[in-house]
């Protein structure tokens, strides 16, 4: 009895339609790892680069203003009474009377 093995040549209409849905969804399955293994990479990349990238740098405050204190106000003060006594805004009795009030 001689064994069959079915048809032999071209495959018939299901059989080119079955060979053709293995041909496309094994292209579907490596396009889709391809495209999810290229954005792990570039995760990845992008990791590292922030990773190697310097801090960046702390920001500089502006210095608070100097503090002054009474000796530096006094002086500034006797600075402005002599520029007035000197333009002849105060008399020499009202810079005198002025001048002893601020040391006094």
């Amino acid at each position: 009895m001689p064994l069959r093995r079915g048809r032999v040549g071209r495959p018939g209409l299901i059989g080119t339609i079955a060979r053709t849905a293995v041909v496309a969804g094994t292209a579907t399955a490596t396009s889709n790892a391809m495209n999810r293994r290229g954005a792990q990479r570039a995760a990845e990349q992008q990791v590292y680069a922030q990773q190697q990238a310097p801090p960046p740098p702390p920001q500089q405050q502006a210095p608070p203003p100097p503090a002054t204190s009474a000796g530096d106000d006094t002086v500034a003060q006797l600075g402005k009474l002599a520029e007035l006594h000197s333009a002849g805004a105060l008399s020499d009795a009202e810079f005198a009377a002025a001048k002893a009030k601020l040391l006094g």
